[in-house]
């Protein structure tokens, strides 16, 4: 897995990044709140979020950025990564502040992958809305509420989230829950 891969307009990317050393990134609830408002203020411009888990050292994102000609090719993934560096930059201040810390929060880089496969997209999105099931906090998905699982589930209430172009690989929100709490092997994801 790549942290070089550069972010292009158009394209879905995998995004994750881990707290540095045995830190948090969320202690409490506020904090978790917090980092989806810095979301919504540096990636929804700029990106459609399919789906994102948020734990207590780590979390994943799925996304596609949004076309633009606001920039020259060269430029984009100069653009698209200075938005991650203001979300993170952004929570990590506000944190370090919060809770008398000094030094940095997160890992060094994003951790990044480009999907391009249909299968691997579909096994991703269960895996991130499993993150929380997957790394014991909860046995039942619907007990973990930092992730955007709850968002699918309530299509009729209104959500940042995009959730049309996932939800047309089911048929309905049964289906949904369904392949959600089926069994699906990571076989091929190298995910930490």
């Amino acid at each position: 897995m790549s942290n070089t891969e550069s972010f292009e307009y158009g394209y879905i990317y995998h995004i994750y990044t881990h707290a540095n050393g045995k830190d948090l990134i969320f202690r409490e609830n506020e904090n978790y709140k917090y980092f989806l408002s810095k979301l919504l203020k540096y990636i929804i411009p700029v990106a459609e979020i399919y789906a994102y888990c948020l734990m207590p050292n780590h979390f994943h994102l799925l996304i596609r950025f949004k076309e633009s000609d606001q920039t020259s090719a060269e430029d984009e993934h100069k653009y698209l990564m200075k938005q991650f560096s203001n979300l993170l930059n952004g929570y990590a201040k506000a944190y370090n502040k919060k809770y008398n810390r000094k030094g940095s929060l997160f890992l060094d880089y994003l951790k990044r992958k480009r999907v391009d496969d249909e299968k691997y997209l579909i096994k991703l999105f269960h895996y991130i809305h499993n993150n929380s099931v997957n790394h014991g906090f909860v046995k039942d998905i619907n007990d973990w509420k930092y992730s955007s699982y709850h968002s699918y589930i309530n299509l009729a209430k209104e959500s940042k989230i995009e959730r049309k172009q996932m939800m047309t690989y089911f048929d309905t929100i049964n289906d949904f829950v369904e392949y959600h709490k089926s069994n699906v092997e990571y076989d091929f994801l190298t995910i930490e």
